[in-house]
């Protein structure tokens, strides 16, 4: 077990949570810069496949890791212990269950930064809330990391974009000057519900673009979709955060777009294997990824029980992954209330 930290005074070290390929993307952008990277992964043999081949065999594994810059955990704790920044990037539904080892304590005096583009199941809580109602972690302290930026682009050194959400404006820019690199450009912004909202539902959207795709409706057809996309987000994060706020910057549509059209969307690829005639059930076992549009939708629309906005799209997703209407049927509904 390691028990010393690769942290200097010049370099803060920068505790990652996850072992998936945004998880895996995040090290490699971080690893282009002044820090030092605390990385804990749950399963043994990829750590010790990490620690001897310098890639991670399950997620991205052209991507080589720096044994220099990178100090691999097993235990979460003492990860977190030596960082000062601490990125969560599991996906939403095990995000509790990981970080129920943890307590409010091991956070104190640290930032969190959540990269998670999913809301917590059951709880329906953003990853901000949970962190703020559980771990009492004051909203200054907490930063969220959003697109326009798919992992695999950042493994092929592709220029990507990030946006970098904080109620302190200044601890925002601070992360993002960490963050960016040659092909990495981060903009620190203040809206953090907008944001993180807008990085939830565009993978409902996605979900819908895929499914649409599988039942055969052509470019045409996801146009219309789309723009009527924008505007069902607008509705929806107006009504339950109102702010000044500009929904057509990268944070917000551009993430919408690329996870819309972007051939790397999980959320799109599952939607459009619904859309095929795959089981919700077939689908997961073949991608062995997650798709946080399937647990977000029904988190929205379980929140939306209460506001009561019009979201014909989410109305759509949710009662075809879970009331098992018939995806032509649901699709087939909805492209009449579009205009």
């Amino acid at each position: 077990m390691v028990t010393q930290s690769l942290s200097t005074p010049h370099k803060p070290a920068i505790a990652i949570i996850g072992a998936g390929s945004w998880a895996t993307a995040l090290v490699k952008i971080l690893s282009e810069g002044a820090v030092d990277i605390r990385w804990w992964l749950r399963n043994q043999e990829s750590l010790e496949h990490i620690r001897r081949y310098q890639r991670n065999p399950d997620y991205l594994s052209d991507v080589p890791i720096n044994p220099e810059k990178v100090q691999l955990f097993a235990d979460m704790k003492e990860a977190v212990q030596g960082a000062q920044y601490v990125i969560i990037a599991i996906p939403a539904a095990f995000v509790q269950d990981a970080l129920s080892q943890l307590s409010a304590a091991d956070f104190k005096d640290k930032v969190l930064v959540s990269a998670v583009k999913g809301i917590v199941p059951q709880k329906n809580w953003l990853i901000t809330e949970l962190l703020e109602y559980e771990y009492q972690v004051k909203p200054a302290h907490i930063c969220v990391i959003a697109g326009p930026c798919h992992a695999e682009e950042v493994a092929l050194e592709k220029q990507s974009y990030l946006t970098i959400a904080s109620e302190d404006l200044a601890q925002a820019e601070n992360f993002a000057q960490l963050i960016a690199n040659r092909f990495i450009k981060a903009v620190p912004n203040q809206d953090v519900y907008g944001v993180e909202y807008s990085a939830v539902m565009k993978n409902i959207i996605a979900l819908a673009c895929g499914i649409a795709h599988g039942l055969n409706y052509g470019d045409n057809f996801q146009a219309v979709l789309v723009s009527n996309a924008m505007q069902e987000i607008r509705r929806f994060v107006e009504t339950t955060y109102p702010c000044e706020r500009d929904l057509y910057a990268s944070a917000y549509l551009g993430d919408l777009l690329v996870t819309a059209y972007s051939q790397f969307s999980r959320n799109r690829t599952f939607g459009n294997m619904i859309g095929r005639g795959y089981t919700v059930k077939s689908a997961q076992m073949e991608m062995n990824m997650i798709a946080e549009g399937y647990y977000a939708v029904k988190s929205i629309y379980e929140i939306n029980q209460k506001f009561g906005v019009d979201m014909p799209i989410t109305k759509a997703v949710y009662q075809i992954l879970y009331e098992k209407v018939t995806p032509g049927v649901a699709i087939g509904k909805l492209r009449w209330l579009l205009a």
